[in-house]
């Protein structure tokens, strides 16, 4: 089918249901969840092979795990929390909170986000708690702004074009669901021509959801996608990759027109546009005393947020910044080289990976016969001496390691968050291990990192890759970004709580979890547990735990 046939097809298809019926009720949107969800589970096997053998791992048991993990795991979440909000808003509330609203000390108010009720988070995810500091300013009854309202009427107010992400199979499907459920959007859905083999998977799973004339998922390369975002039936546009990809969508293919347009606030795509774009991820280490056994958990955490799916992430760990007087950082960086080397290497399947590679790693290194590139700790770097590899997210297996100065701790952290707002890249995530021997001690100068940080998602102790997972807690870059400067962004998705001009995520977990995290490499019962983790979320049910904890516990 030509181009423009396969773009006017999916919208005209579209327009139909919004020229017979104008709303859709919450009764229909709980119900084409409730369907979708059980399609998803018919398909889960296929679903995870596939993208196993895209990533050049076919029936590799830890990849499996991965897929299912950070793909249709998170989808069902995402849908079983999603009908949970439907629910109460039918009933005339706001979205039903875990827990209360408090005010912080400097103004802000703090809305918990996780654990979530219903979902037995608190045992599943021991030791976790999440919240969204609102923006200075919002009481708290606006924390929801108009966003309930929109979600209860469900009336169809235009069609949106996503463009969907091709390194998690996740993504592109969440992106969609967000604006279907919540937005009162129909969706054109492109997928990206890496991951082509979720075209029909989706449309397999999600066949209610285009039954109903929600959704038309469509194929290509650019020609579809330029096609698509510039048709006169689409409305809006949501993309998720590179701000390169970014900025030669909205302001033109060439530098020069690029330059000339935003000189002249003339954007070539003269829509509105939503995007998740990347992020050199840093995870700062605060110094203090950590034992032995803290130091290998958060040295576990840091080479799982490198190594998971291969670094093609754009929340894999780019940066690592550490005090350049802490006692403890030959150790530290000695156990991330030894768990990187334990870990398994991996095809470097997305493209371009191996040119990224000789950039940044700049060791001369090649792809094996396989395929595959070594995980790759640049330690001592300076930004100055080697600005790509603050100032570019690589997306490629390479993480730098730098460290900062200042006469104490608490004056390191002060520089440290001033560094990353101000001279690296990037604003969706960042983390922070902090060592519990000095949180009391060290507690105002925790509050104000975690205050000034201008990241959309903090995580404390934990990789962002949890927090994007637990899907209650929105996503997406930093408030403020423009088009012109779009930084890491500009909205979010996973908004299942339908929150208003919200600051950031801020996500708290211990320096160990116990049991040991299905996300970790090596875990031995990872594909057990994930399978068992989408049974939970497909049917919840507490007799469904002891299994789910005894194949965590033999991880």
């Amino acid at each position: 089918m030509p181009v423009s046939d396969s773009v006017t097809s999916a919208i005209n298809d579209l327009q139909l249901r919004s020229k017979s019926t104008q709303r859709v009720s919450i009764d229909e949107r709980v119900r084409l969840c409730r369907e979708s969800l059980d399609g998803l589970a018919r398909v889960i096997d296929e679903w995870i092979q596939a993208g196993a053998r895209v990533k050049q791992c076919p029936n590799d048991v830890s990849v499996l795990a991965e897929e299912l993990l950070s793909g249709p795991a998170v989808i069902a979440r995402q849908l079983r929390l999603t009908m949970q909000t439907l629910r109460a808003i039918e009933a005339g509330t706001n979205p039903r909170l875990p827990g209360a609203v408090r005010r912080l000390k400097h103004g802000q108010l703090a809305v918990p986000v996780f654990p979530t009720s219903g979902f037995f988070d608190s045992l599943t995810f021991s030791g976790l708690r999440g919240i969204v500091r609102m923006q200075m300013g919002v009481a708290e009854n606006e924390i929801h702004g108009e966003k309930v309202d929109i979600a209860r009427n469900g009336n169809l107010s235009g069609i949106t074009a996503v463009l969907g992400a091709g390194n998690v199979s996740s993504i592109p499907v969440t992106d969609c669901l967000n604006k279907i459920m919540f937005e009162g959007r129909q969706v054109v859905l492109k997928v990206s021509p890496v991951n082509q083999h979720l075209a029909e998977l989706i449309a397999t799973a999600f066949a209610p959801i285009l039954q109903a004339g929600l959704l038309r998922i469509i194929q290509g390369g650019a020609d579809v996608g330029h096609e698509l975002i510039h048709h006169p039936g689409i409305e809006d546009v949501h993309v998720t990759g590179s701000v390169a990809t970014h900025d030669s969508l909205v302001w033109g293919s060439h530098p020069e027109e690029r330059h000339r347009r935003k000189q002249s606030s003339d954007p070539f795509l003269k829509k509105p546009v939503t995007s998740e774009l990347g992020n050199v991820t840093p995870w700062i280490i605060f110094p203090g005393r950590y034992s032995q056994r803290e130091l290998d958990s958060q040295a576990r955490h840091l080479v799982a947020s490198i190594t998971n799916n291969a670094s093609f992430n754009c929340l894999t760990t780019r940066v690592i910044i550490t005090w350049d007087r802490w006692d403890q950082r030959s150790l530290f960086l000695e156990l991330i080289d030894r768990y990187l080397a334990a870990t398994p290497r991996r095809p470097a399947w997305y493209p371009g990976a191996a040119e990224r590679y000789r950039r940044f790693a700049a060791n001369g290194i090649e792809p094996d016969d396989t395929n595959r590139l070594p995980w790759t700790l640049l330690k001592n770097q300076s930004i100055d001496d080697r600005p790509e590899l603050f100032n570019e997210e690589s997306f490629t297996c390479v993480c730098a390691e730098t460290s900062l100065g200042g006469n104490s701790p608490s004056e390191f952290l002060g520089l440290t968050t001033d560094f990353l707002n101000d001279r690296v890249f990037g604003s969706l995530c960042a983390s922070v291990s902090f060592p519990s021997h000095s949180r009391r001690e060290h507690a105002a100068d925790e509050d104000r990192c975690l205050e000034k940080l201008r990241y959309g998602t903090v995580c404390v102790n934990q990789w962002s890759g949890l927090a994007y997972g637990l899907v209650s807690p929105p996503w997406g870059a930093y408030p403020g970004a423009t088009l012109d400067c779009v930084d890491s962004g500009i909205g979010n998705v996973h908004n299942i709580y339908l929150l208003d001009k919200y600051e950031k995520t801020v996500l708290y977990g211990p320096l160990i979890n116990f049991p040991k995290p299905v996300w970790f490499a090596g875990h031995k019962t990872a594909l057990d547990v994930a399978k068992r983790l989408f049974s939970l979320y497909d049917q919840t049910s507490i007799a469904r735990l002891p299994a789910l904890f005894s194949a965590a516990l033999r991880g």
